[in-house]
Order: C-alpha cells, then sequence, then structure tokens
C-alpha cells in the first residue's frame, strides 16, 4: 500500500515553528493496527488520518502509542491540507470525529 503523507507545522508560518502533525489523506479506513504503525514511525506527538465522507470528511488522531479523542492542532493541519494542496473550495470544512461534529473555516492568515 502506497500512502502520501504530510508534515504541517501548525500556529506558525516558520519552518520548523509552531506544533508538527503529520497527516496522511486515504480513501478508505484500513485497519486500526496499520494507522497505528504509521503513528509510531512517525515518531510525532499526533497522526491525523482522513477519509473523505458524503457531506463531511472523518478524521482520527493518532500518537505513538495510541488513538486519542481529539487534537486541534492536527485538526487544523489536516484542513490546511485539505484546503490549501488538496483544493477544497468550499468556505468550511467538517471533519466527523469521536469527540462529534468539527468545523473548520478557510480565513485569510493574519500576516499577510
Amino acid at each position: 500500500m502506497k500512502l502520501k503523507q504530510y508534515q504541517v507545522d501548525a500556529f506558525t508560518d516558520k519552518v520548523f515553528g509552531g506544533n508538527p502533525a503529520a497527516v496522511v489523506p486515504l480513501s478508505v479506513w484500513p485497519d486500526d493496527s496499520l494507522l497505528q504503525a504509521i503513528a509510531e514511525e512517525n515518531n510525532l506527538s499526533e497522526t491525523a488520518f482522513f477519509v473523505p465522507a458524503e457531506k463531511a470528511f472523518q478524521l482520527r488522531w493518532f500518537t505513538p502509542l495510541k488513538e486519542v479523542d481529539l487534537c486541534g492542532y492536527a485538526t487544523l493541519a489536516t484542513a490546511h491540507i485539505i484546503f490549501e494542496i488538496l483544493g477544497y473550495s468550499k468556505p468550511i470544512i467538517t471533519f466527523e470525529t469521536r469527540s462529534g461534529a468539527l468545523f473548520v473555516e478557510k480565513m485569510a492568515p493574519a500576516w499577510k
């Protein structure tokens, strides 16, 4: 299985600043053991995995040790990939998570 992965530094506009998170787009959910193994190998605080759903994106977060219920900065890192790399054109992304629905609205960066 070949997967694309991004590393995003959230909460910064500088390389190697902020909070790093890995973001892995998927088309379907593989076995949880594979998700955990990827997160363990990344060895970052969080690895976010997402799958497109009918009107939202399903989103899950893994640390190197376990799946967690919520991670704000990895959610924002995932939204960045969906908006900026994958070209999502709607102004708000809805994420379906174990913690419920989360919404991220695209706004102009404060530093521009």
